[in-house]
């Protein structure tokens, strides 16, 4: 990870924005401000951005959306902040694809060891792969792992987000293993984090959703009851090089 890594700071507390901006230059990071999504667009236009800082409530396009706007197109990684102290808005800013959560008020000091910790992870996703071992194939389906798409038996392909891509990849490493909620969660999102109630299962829900698995009685992505869940591919050919 770079110490000069460019991070713009999305929120319309200017007070809040100048500071953090400061505070992110003490640690060799370049910050840019913005206060709404056409400052962000303009940012990312003009800027080379790492990372982004986004407030879920922003005027105009709200903070998810515009999460949603930048995963739509980009992988670049996104840390959503918020005051709302609703646990389901944090699980559907993830499962847009952001990298982290912080609610606010918050610590600088934490929110910048967040921003290491992120851009560490993703520059090691971002890694140039073996060419041979960049694709697994499971049941008709394909996954890349350089683009992050899925590419569907009847060649349509299927953008993922960040969790989306962790936990298919956590399957397809070990197909057929039984894994629980808690270690979903963790290889899910890169790290340990608190787990909220049901937020797994939401993931699932979305995964199944690409893989066109019947959530009535699905066949790929099995649920344990009382245990967990397990990716029952029936074939997986390439797995062993996504391997750690």
């Amino acid at each position: 990870m770079s110490t000069s890594s460019h991070i713009a700071v999305i929120d319309d507390d200017h007070e809040i924005t100048s500071l953090l901006c400061d505070y992110l230059g003490r640690f060799g990071f370049t910050a840019h401000a913005a206060s709404d999504g056409a400052g962000m667009d303009a940012l990312l236009a003009t800027h080379p951005i790492d990372l982004l800082v986004l407030d879920v409530m922003l005027p105009g396009r709200d903070g998810l959306a515009l999460a949603r706007e930048v995963r739509n197109r980009s992988r670049l990684p996104i840390i959503m902040l918020t005051a709302r102290s609703n646990p389901y808005d944090r699980v559907l800013g993830l499962e847009l694809g952001a990298d982290d959560y912080m609610g606010k008020p918050f610590e600088p000091r934490e929110l910048v060891a967040r921003i290491q910790t992120v851009l560490r992870r993703t520059a090691g996703d971002a890694s140039q792969p073996d060419p041979a071992s960049d694709v697994v194939r499971f049941d008709g389906w394909e996954l890349h792992r350089q683009t992050r798409f899925l590419t569907s038996p009847d060649g349509v392909a299927v953008p993922l987000s960040n969790a989306e891509f962790r936990l298919l990849c956590t399957f397809l490493s070990t197909p057929r293993r039984l894994f629980s909620r808690d270690q979903l969660m963790e290889q899910a999102r890169g790290r340990s984090m608190e787990a909220f109630e049901r937020s797994i299962d939401l993931l699932v829900s979305r995964l199944r959703h690409k893989l066109r698995d019947d959530p009535r009685d699905p066949a790929m992505i099995k649920t344990v009851r009382g245990a967990g869940y397990l990716f029952n591919a029936r074939s997986v050919q390439g797995q062993a090089a996504w391997r750690n």
